[in-house]
């Protein structure tokens, strides 16, 4: 391994998180394994690179690219409150408006992106797709400019660090009921928008 251990690269197949939720027995097994990452001991194995690595919640390591993806793996397995927790854990742990207020080494921007897209409430959680998982958005209101003067907006009634729960969502005026945004719908303009709350919703 470099630079991680084997509990961050057991969830570095972005390309196929299916496959890996059928390898270990189905989504709640998967899901369960999942918090085990988050509530191990905060504590470095390996050595080399490895000992280097900050940003910590168990096992899960923040300062370093190979995890970004991993809290967006629990919507895979069908439970997108998870991940909604987990996104707004890490972004009030790890980011600030200091001059420490990085985590980590933000190598080409990673994480200062992974703040952006998440801050927006969607993650390109595998590189090359044309999926982006849905997350939790941070703002009331944001604003993507597109190219041709084009914009897509997306509002957030009530999102606040106690409501960053989606009980429902809006795409163009239409029920919007997926997990995940195709960067079409995104490119073609519109506004995408969030009803908040405090609590998941009762059938997510």
């Amino acid at each position: 391994y470099t630079e991680a251990n084997a509990w961050q690269y057991t969830w570095h197949v972005q390309h196929d998180p299916e496959g890996l939720i059928g390898l270990m027995g189905g989504k709640e097994r998967f899901a369960s394994k999942l918090d085990s990452l988050f509530i191990l001991e905060p504590k470095v194995y390996g050595d080399g690179l490895t000992v280097d690595v900050t940003g910590l919640i168990g096992q899960y390591v923040h300062g370093n690219e190979p995890c970004h993806h991993v809290p967006y793996l629990y919507t895979y397995a069908g439970m997108p409150w998870k991940t909604q927790e987990k996104v707004r854990e890490i972004q009030n742990t790890f980011y600030k408006n200091s001059r420490d207020g990085l985590c980590g080494n933000d190598d080409c921007g990673q994480l200062s992106a992974w703040y952006v897209f998440s801050a927006l409430g969607f993650y390109p959680a595998c590189p090359g797709s044309e999926s982006y998982v849905i997350g939790t958005p941070s703002f009331t209101w944001s604003r993507i400019h597109l190219p041709g003067g084009k914009e897509f907006i997306i509002q957030s009634e009530r999102v606040s660090n106690e409501s960053f729960y989606i009980r429902s969502s809006k795409l163009n005026g239409k029920n919007f009921l997926k997990p995940f945004i195709n960067i079409r719908d995104i490119r073609q303009g519109g506004k995408l928008e969030f009803e908040m709350g405090p609590t998941p919703p009762a059938n997510p």
